[in-house]
């Protein structure tokens, strides 16, 4: 049986602009040895994933999204889908967040929808 491996995630919540990826890199110079304990993410706002998967490459922090919407593509304003975050460099993305479930009223039901399309994009989700 294949060991579990903790996962921490840093959710960068709707706070940082580009200044702040200065503090992805202070990270990546300290956590320079691939941790064996954990696994270690940084889910900035989606205006950030790109450039933060550039700046993390090569190391072992791994760069997520804090959402997708659960269909591929649309008239949907203001969403962004997963093939979008994975095409950003995103390899995670968190889902059903206590926060948007509060503000947004999201049931089990959606975010079931938004797992199955994260993981047909080639995300991992963080339930």
């Amino acid at each position: 049986m294949k060991q579990s491996v903790k996962l921490i995630v840093g959710n960068w919540k709707m706070h940082g602009l580009t200044a702040a990826l200065s503090e992805a890199e202070a990270l990546k110079t300290a956590l320079s040895a691939t941790p064996t304990e954990a696994r270690v993410a940084l889910c900035p706002p989606a205006t950030l994933v790109h450039q933060m998967s550039a700046v993390l490459s090569g190391s072992a922090i791994e760069t997520g999204g804090q959402d997708c919407h659960d269909k591929p593509s649309g008239a949907f304003t203001g969403s962004i889908s997963a093939e979008m975050l994975a095409d950003a460099g995103a390899g995670l993305v968190i889902l059903g967040h206590s926060e948007r479930r509060a503000a947004f009223g999201e049931t089990d039901a959606q975010v079931a929808d938004k797992v199955q399309a994260a993981v047909a994009a080639g995300l991992e989700p963080i339930v």
